[in-house]
């Protein structure tokens, strides 16, 4: 029962880490039009996304390359479950 637990919560914890990082990105762009130095915005909103994101990481890496691997499968599930929102959406931000 522990175990499925960890592996839950490790899971919602890279979803959580993906809301946070995808988030930041879309803020940031929303307010790159209004910066008066948009460099700056885009690397400091980068190296703080990042640099949370990595920590959130690093502390799911504590309990074992298993619950990395749900917290990284939580992240990436996230990130494709917006990208298919945003191409169901008639988005064309979302399409490549």
């Amino acid at each position: 029962m522990n175990d499925s637990l960890n592996m839950t919560l490790s899971l919602a914890t890279g979803i959580l880490l993906g809301i946070f990082y995808f988030g930041g990105l879309w803020l940031t762009l929303k307010h790159l039009s209004q910066s008066r130095q948009p460099a700056l915005l885009t690397l400091a909103s980068f190296l703080m996304r990042s640099l949370i994101c990595l920590f959130g990481f690093y502390l799911v890496a504590g309990n074992g390359l298993e619950a990395l691997a749900f917290c990284l499968a939580g992240f990436i599930a996230l990130k494709f479950a917006l990208i298919y929102r945003m191409n169901s959406t008639g988005s064309e931000a979302g399409r490549w």
